[in-house]
């Protein structure tokens, strides 16, 4: 019995629980799916890119929060950052396998939201005017 209930819970360790409120898988959602980091995935998923270049890329973005978000995917394993011994500083940032598995994902919501725009518009326009 005791075999069971111990297996149980590490089970339950493995897959995480995104409800709980403890639950470190909430915060690898967050880097994703946060405004600017489902966007930098989305930018990265077409390939390699220099910071500048990723920048222009992702409109609105601050330079801080532009590196805070590389830095949280990074440590996430999503992204790669590679530095070249050039002057100036040349730094290169793509995604990793993992990183790449989870841009399917992250490019597949914005692709559903971009599609499903009009209706999400029409009811934007509904609720605003009751």
């Amino acid at each position: 019995m005791t075999d069971r209930k111990a297996q149980a819970l590490l089970d339950g360790w493995k897959l995480g629980n995104v409800l709980a409120a403890d639950c470190p898988s909430r915060i690898i959602l967050n880097h994703l799916t946060n405004r600017w980091g489902a966007l930098v995935m989305v930018a990265l998923a077409t390939g390699p890119h220099r910071f500048a270049a990723l920048r222009r890329k992702v409109g609105g973005v601050s330079e801080r929060m532009l590196s805070q978000t590389l830095k949280d995917l990074e440590a996430d394993g999503f992204v790669l950052r590679t530095a070249h011994p050039v002057v100036p500083p040349h730094v290169d940032y793509e995604l990793t396998a993992l990183g790449r598995g989870a841009a399917e994902h992250v490019v597949a919501l914005a692709g559903w939201i971009e599609a499903a725009m009009p209706e999400i518009m029409a009811g934007q326009v509904r609720v605003a005017a009751e």
